[in-house]
């Protein structure tokens, strides 16, 4: 078991690059790190690290093993934890990062029936928009709308996120609804800053698709201040329907453009293949995926009252 915790912290090492780390990680001190490799050199050795104050960095050897060691750690913490959960509830802890804009008014109740399913999974939620690679995080999953930040991470999708520019009565009323993209120009634009396609914008109608920049008034990486700004009648925003979904449907935002349609990202779960903590959370994603299979409630709704098209044109 010693060679197996001297590996976990050889892979943990390389990921992060990072002694530190990699003992924050799996919560012992740094010297405990410091000393498995070292024991895992002499076994194979060869060094295994290139170490000076600025950088880790991989040896030749140590570049042949990683892949196979990474996955030794995973086949064999799976292994222990499905041995450990057989015949009585999964326990732990699962790391979990996620976007402000979904979580908040949508992700608690599907954090509290998948722990009626299983008490014994705690649940540590970090929140907030950056982008993150989850090994370097220290999380088992990332839940997000960007691609992953690396070939060594896995990314399943979990559901569309439409987009809709959105405005009240009152404002289109003093200003006037814009009716074609390039109109867009003569309004004050609230945008979220965080979309994969950063400041490209296109529009779908039929055959016709239109491209262009757009030069916020608002620019912040929070969705939920972007709502709140244009419900003081100041200007027209671009938010996601799960966002925009409620005010929509009570009129108090109305569609802007609603006979266009933008390219929609999807919302993925994101992880590294080689998850110390696999089993569980394999548990975890296939919950959330039954939860939003097909299109999402708040879009569902939006479509059977022709507020947005049931069109959906992903990146």
């Amino acid at each position: 078991m010693d060679l197996l915790l001297n590996i976990e912290a050889f892979v943990r090492v390389a990921q992060t690059e990072n002694f530190s780390e990699a003992a924050r990680q799996l919560r012992v001190a740094p010297s405990v790190i410091t000393a498995r490799i070292k024991q895992l050199e002499e076994h194979v050795g060869q060094p295994l690290f290139h170490r000076t104050t600025r950088m880790v960095r991989l040896t030749e050897t140590g570049k042949t093993f990683v892949r196979e060691c990474a996955d030794l750690v995973t086949r064999s913490q799976d292994l222990l934890d499905q041995m450990s959960d057989v015949g009585v509830n999964p326990k732990g802890v699962l790391r979990i990062h996620a976007l402000t804009g979904f979580v908040l008014g949508r992700f608690a109740s599907v954090l509290k029936e998948f722990q009626d399913l299983y008490p014994e999974l705690r649940i540590h939620l970090n929140v907030n928009d950056e982008v993150v690679d989850p090994v370097a995080a220290g999380v088992d999953c990332a839940l997000q709308i960007f691609p992953p930040a690396s070939t060594e991470l896995v990314s399943r999708p979990l559901f569309p996120v439409r987009r809709i520019f959105c405005a009240t009565k009152d404002y289109l009323e003093r200003h006037g609804a814009p009716r074609a993209p390039e109109e867009l120009h003569q309004h004050k634009i609230g945008l979220y800053s965080r979309y994969p396609s950063r400041d490209r914008w296109t529009f779908h109608r039929e055959d016709e698709q239109t491209t262009l920049s757009l030069q916020a008034a608002v620019l912040t990486n929070s969705v939920h201040v972007l709502r709140e700004y244009a419900m003081e009648h100041t200007g027209i925003v671009c938010i996601p329907t799960f966002v925009a979904a409620p005010a929509l449907l009570r009129g108090t935002l109305q569609p802007v453009l609603g006979d266009y349609v933008l390219t929609s990202f999807w919302f993925s779960a994101v992880y590294a293949s080689t998850s110390r903590n696999a089993f569980r959370l394999r548990l975890f994603i296939d919950f959330i995926s039954a939860q939003f299979k097909g299109d999402p409630a708040w879009d569902t709704e939006l479509i059977a009252k022709r507020i947005i098209s049931d069109r959906l044109i992903t990146e």
